[in-house]
């Protein structure tokens, strides 16, 4: 059995705090297309394939309500909105590419962005701001690897 806090898999309570947010299948899928910008309604029906219109609805209003997007109307009558990504739901959106990376390699497609200039995909890893350089996944002699609390 795996603890919470096993450094191998990190600190699962967090996991879990993630999964109660936005642990379906359509949240991951609008805010993964909420990355490049605002979108309304409509665009988002039209770029998250298959989903119905009222579990958009109610989707929106959930990412709304745990503060991942916000709505601003750009018409009164009707009222319509356009959604964009606070900065909590741009950090989710980080996480969403790095899973869209992982599920395109394990299906043998590209699912990491690309680089404009060169065409190649992107790897995502960790990043130390304050050391100002990558963080190796592996334990090293010193400890000086990746580590979870």
């Amino acid at each position: 059995m795996v603890s919470g806090n096993s450094p191998s898999i990190g600190n699962l309570d967090g996991l879990d705090v993630a999964a109660r947010l936005v642990g379906d299948r359509w949240s991951l899928r609008l805010v993964g297309a909420l990355l490049d910008g605002e979108r309304t309604f409509g665009e988002l029906a039209g770029e998250v394939n298959g989903i119905a219109p009222t579990i958009l609805t109610a989707r929106l209003r959930m990412l709304q309500r745990v503060g991942l997007l916000t709505a601003t109307p750009y018409e009164t009558r009707p009222v319509r909105m356009r959604y964009s990504l606070t900065a909590p739901g741009h950090r989710l959106a980080a996480a969403i590419a790095t899973l869209a990376e992982w599920g395109g390699a394990r299906e043998g497609s590209p699912g990491a962005p690309v680089h404009g200039r060169c065409g190649t995909p992107l790897v995502t890893r960790p990043w130390c701001p304050t050391c100002d350089e990558p963080v190796d996944r592996r334990e090293d002699a010193a400890g000086e690897g990746l580590q979870w609390f």
